[in-house]
This record gives structure tokens, sequence and C-alpha cells, in this order.
């Protein structure tokens, strides 16, 4: 399906673009000007399937209509007021959290405006607790805010910006000797990590390690953060991803990205008292968080997942993503299988060609990511159907035929596949 241009065709908006905004993204791979369900449509008119969700953001798609209701009918009574002041929708919001969290008495929620934000503030507990160390992972990402980038691993994100926040050490993954050594001085004030590190390739931490990790802060009086703000709120069939096993509780945990369906809104949830008290009045706040639409369309998002049962549909198109990719790669030895859980997935590649093979994709009118050299990232929004990924999965054989074309340098270009 295509569209007619208009007089600000995509060209001249990627004009206006590099004009205007500071250029820490790079150009534009498109100019997008709406979407409708799991597609979206360019400034051209060219239509693609969005199996990227804005990085896990849009779980209920594009222009939902109980987002899209949600927002106008709460713009019609109050649209922000200050920390001065609650609303019912903010409380509303805060109580479902609790409930879908399983939280205890005691526990509390702060909202916030982003993913990174959320891990600030979950930093500044952490400080709260008056010891000096914090464990994070190799390979981590939690944010590009001081504290956030202070507790993600990538050197190339953190080096332009030291001196960064102290006390913080990395420690590689599933190595719970590791981890029991660094814990032993009773200093560590909080492990932070993601349950799935997305940034990282799309890679699972074992239920082994994760309860190992629970045992071990437990034992040392030292806090769990979980970083769910790319794998909470459904995405991995559970509407938190440590929720897939049992006994893996944490102290805090952040939130973004799917909480809004697309607006903007992050929270941070202690669980018990201890966690819940660590901040007093005036040590930390902010304008936006919680604000009355934000929370509006949060509450929107939680009910219509619940309804429509969407969580279950992550966990069913998950198994099928994982059995075709799993199929495929008996195929074709360019594909090495998948790793994820429901609907956040990494597609494994033989050669280091993913960022070649997004390229090839867009052109052929779908939206994927390479998480790292040889991971294509899937995270759709939760709305996708069993087709549609399968429609993907039929073309990446091509796609990496033109991918290694690109590679090679020659210039073949493909068909459209709108």
């Amino acid at each position: 399906m295509s569209e007619q241009s208009t007089a600000t065709g995509a060209e001249e908006l990627a004009q206006r673009y590099s004009r205007s905004l500071i250029g820490v993204f790079g150009a534009p791979q498109r100019v997008l000007v709406r979407g409708e369900g799991v597609h979206v449509w360019d400034a051209d008119g060219n239509r693609y399937l969005d199996l990227l969700g804005g990085i896990a953001v849009n779980a209920l798609g594009h222009a939902h209509p109980d987002v899209v209701a949600a927002l106008g009918k709460q713009a019609e009574t109050l649209g922000h007021v200050s920390n001065f002041f609650a609303t019912p929708t903010q409380i509303e919001l805060a109580e479902r959290l609790l409930q879908l969290a399983q939280a205890p008495g005691g526990s509390g929620v702060f909202f916030t405006n982003s993913g990174t934000e959320s891990n600030e503030a979950a930093f500044k507990i952490a400080r709260r607790t008056g010891r000096p160390r914090i464990i994070a992972l190799e390979r981590s990402f939690h944010g590009r805010t001081m504290g956030a980038l202070a507790l993600t691993h990538k050197e190339a994100y953190r080096a332009p910006f030291e001196p960064l926040p102290g006390g913080v050490e990395f420690l590689p993954a599933e190595d719970l000797p590791a981890l029991e050594a660094a814990l032993a001085t009773g200093d560590v004030a909080a492990v932070v990590l993601e349950p799935i590190q997305g940034e990282a390739g799309v890679i699972p931490l074992t239920e082994a390690y994760l309860l190992g990790v629970r045992e071990l802060t437990a034992a040392h009086g030292t806090l769990l953060i979980l970083d769910e703000v790319q794998t909470g709120i459904g995405r991995t069939g559970e509407w938190f991803a440590h929720q897939r096993f049992e006994g893996v509780v944490p102290d805090v945990m952040t939130l973004a990205k799917g909480l809004g369906g697309g607006f903007p809104i992050g929270a941070v949830v202690t669980f018990g008292e201890h966690a819940s008290t660590l901040l007093s009045p005036g040590q930390h706040g902010t304008t936006f968080g919680g604000n009355p639409l934000g929370a509006a369309v949060a509450l929107a998002v939680l009910g219509t997942l619940a309804e429509e049962d969407l969580l279950g549909a992550a966990r069913t198109l998950g198994a099928q993503l994982t059995a075709e990719v799993a199929a495929l790669a008996a195929r074709d030895a360019r594909v090495e299988g998948s790793r994820g859980a429901g609907l956040l997935q990494g597609i494994a590649l033989a050669a280091p060609i993913a960022p070649q093979v997004v390229t090839a994709a867009l052109e052929a009118g779908f939206i994927v990511n390479a998480a790292n050299p040889s991971t294509i990232r899937l995270a759709p929004p939760l709305v996708v159907t069993g087709e549609q990924l399968t429609s993907f999965l039929t073309a990446l054989p091509a796609l990496l035929d033109r991918a290694e074309q690109l590679v090679a340098g020659t210039d073949a270009t493909p068909e459209k596949r709108f």
C-alpha cells in the first residue's frame, strides 16, 4: 500500500531535520508520518511492518483506539498538575502496578518520564543505603543520564562523559562465585541487572543465575534492582520478566517503554518498607512524572493488555517465532537461532551483517533493529499476528542475500515488498 507524496516529502523533511535538530541520532532512516496497528507510513507514502515497536514501546501498536480515547477523555479534565497535588489516575495506576507486581504491604511507586529517569531514581535509592559500592553486569545498558550511564558497561557510551558517578563495578553475567566474592565485604548497596540484556543482543539471564543473585543479595542485605524498562509490561508473556521464575522478587524494579504504549511515562516500584522508605520527602522529584495524561494512558494500556490476553498472545507468538527461526536455521547456515522470551527476540546470525540486514529489511518494508553486529532484534507491538511474523521470516533469506550484497558493495536493488 502507498499514498500520495505531499509537498513536504521525505527528502525535504530530512533536510529540515538536519538543519534544526542536534544530530545525536544521526540521519533518520525514514521520516514517518502516521501509523495504524502494526504498520507505519513514511512521508513518501510507503508502508512498513513495524516489528520493533519503537524499541519495545508501542505495546498496542500505533493509534490504538483505547489509547486515543484515554488521551482525549483525560485531556478534557486535567492535563497537568504539579506534584503538590494528587490525581485519581495517578493513584489508580500506582495501585494497579503494585497489584500486578504482587508487591507486599509497604511497597510504593515513584513515577518518571522515561527508563533512564527510572534507573536514575533507583541509583539514588541505592545511594541512600549508605553503602558505597554498586554492582552491575558486563554488557549492561541502563540509560544515558549520568547515574544510569554509570551503570552502563559499554565504554563507547561512557568515555566521552567521564568522570561518571563512582562506586560502580561490573561483573560477568552468570558468574555467581564472582558475585559472592564481591558481596562478601558487606559494603555493596545494590546489584542492578536486566533479566534480558536487550542492547547486548537480547541475552536472557538464566533462572539459576537470577535465583542465585536473589539469594546472595538477600543474605548480604544488598538491594536487588531489576531493570524491566524493556522487558516489562507483558513483553515476555508475563507482566514483568522476573515473574517467569518463582522466587525472583526484586527490592526495586524500574519500568518505562511499554507502560505508556507510546506516551512517555516510567515508574520505579519498591518492594516492602525498607526500599520504599530510603528516599524521604524532598530527596527526589520530577515535574511531569505521574501526570494525569500519562497515568490515564498507562491505565488504558494495562487494561487492554489484560482484556485481550495479549500476554498469552506474547507467549504463543514467542514460541512460534522460536520454532520458525529454528526451522530456518536448519535450512540456512547464515541463521543460528534465536534468543529471548515472548515478543522480545534476537535472531542470531552467523556473520556480523545485522546492520545491513536492517537496511535490506527497510527497503523491503520491514522495521527491525540490529542489537549488535550479529543479532537482529524483534520487539513488535503485542497486537502483531503470527502471519505478520511469518512474513518477515519468509523474507529473511532474501534479506540476507541483499545484506551480503551491501557488504560486498554491489548495487542490486531489490523489489520493494510493501
